[in-house]
C-alpha cells in the first residue's frame, strides 16, 4: 500500500532531473526568457533548493547544453553502409529532428544566449563541429583530409548550420527539401572543390561509384540536367 511520501532524490539523479526540465524548457522558449523560478516550479522544488545543486542559471544552462550538444554530436553518427548519398540523408534527417525538438534552445546557442561567449559554451559548439567533421571524414575514407576538402566539410557544416537557423525563423521551406538540399549541397560544394584539385577529382569520382540511379547524387546530376536542357 502506497504511503503517498515523496521519494528524495539523489544528488545526481536531483541534478539530472534538473538539466532534463531546463532542457525541456529551453526547447519551447530561448534560455534568456526561462527563469529559475520557471525551473523550480517544473521540478517540484523550490528556488532555494535549485541553487543549492547549480550555483546560478549559467550553470545549469552549460550543463543542459553538455547534454544537448552530445546528443547532437550523436546525430552525426551513421553506419558505414550503402551510398554516401543516402547515408548523408539520413545524418540530416537526424540533425533536423534535433533542431525541430530544441528550436529556441539550438537557435539561443548559435545567436546569442546566456553563456555565449563563455568558453564553456564555445568549447560544447565546436566539439559538435568537430564531432561532425570527424564522421564525415570517417564516410569519405580518409583520416588526413587536405586542405581543400577540409574547407569543403567544415563549410558544408557551416552551412547546415545557417540553413537550420533560417529554417526555424518562419519554417518556409519543407523541411525535407532542406535535408534534401543540404546532401546535394555537400556534392556541389565537393564537385567544386574537385574542378580546382586532382586529389578531390579522386575523391568525387569515389563518392559517386557507388550512388544508385534514385539516390541523392544522381537526383542532383538529373536536376542540374534538366536546367541545361
Amino acid at each position: 500500500m502506497s504511503t503517498g511520501v515523496r521519494r528524495r532524490m539523489g544528488v545526481e539523479e536531483r541534478r539530472q532531473q534538473l538539466i532534463g526540465v531546463a532542457l525541456e524548457l529551453f526547447s519551447r522558449r530561448s534560455p534568456d526568457e526561462v527563469s529559475i523560478d520557471e525551473i523550480a516550479s517544473a521540478a517540484g522544488i523550490s528556488r532555494p533548493l535549485v541553487y543549492h545543486y547549480f550555483p546560478g542559471k549559467l550553470s545549469l544552462y552549460e550543463a543542459a547544453l553538455q547534454r544537448a550538444s552530445e546528443d547532437l554530436a550523436g546525430r552525426f553518427a551513421e553506419p558505414h553502409e550503402g551510398p554516401l548519398g543516402a547515408r548523408l540523408l539520413r545524418v540530416m534527417r537526424r540533425f533536423f529532428d534535433f533542431v525541430d525538438e530544441h528550436g529556441p534552445g539550438f537557435s539561443a546557442l548559435m545567436r546569442g544566449g546566456p553563456a555565449v561567449g563563455s568558453s564553456t559554451t564555445n568549447a560544447l559548439v565546436d566539439s559538435v563541429r568537430q564531432a561532425a567533421y570527424v564522421q564525415i571524414l570517417s564516410h569519405l575514407g580518409v583520416t588526413e583530409a587536405s586542405a581543400r576538402l577540409e574547407l569543403v566539410v567544415r563549410s558544408w557544416i557551416s552551412l547546415a548550420e545557417s540553413t537550420a537557423l533560417l529554417w526555424l525563423e518562419g519554417r518556409r521551406i519543407p523541411r525535407a527539401e532542406l535535408e534534401l538540399q543540404l546532401v546535394h549541397d555537400f556534392a556541389a560544394l565537393a564537385a567544386v572543390s574537385a574542378a580546382y584539385d586532382a586529389d578531390m577529382a579522386g575523391l568525387l569520382r569515389t563518392m559517386v561509384r557507388d550512388e544508385p540511379a534514385d539516390g541523392p547524387f544522381a537526383e542532383l546530376a538529373g536536376r542540374l540536367v534538366s536546367l541545361a536542357s
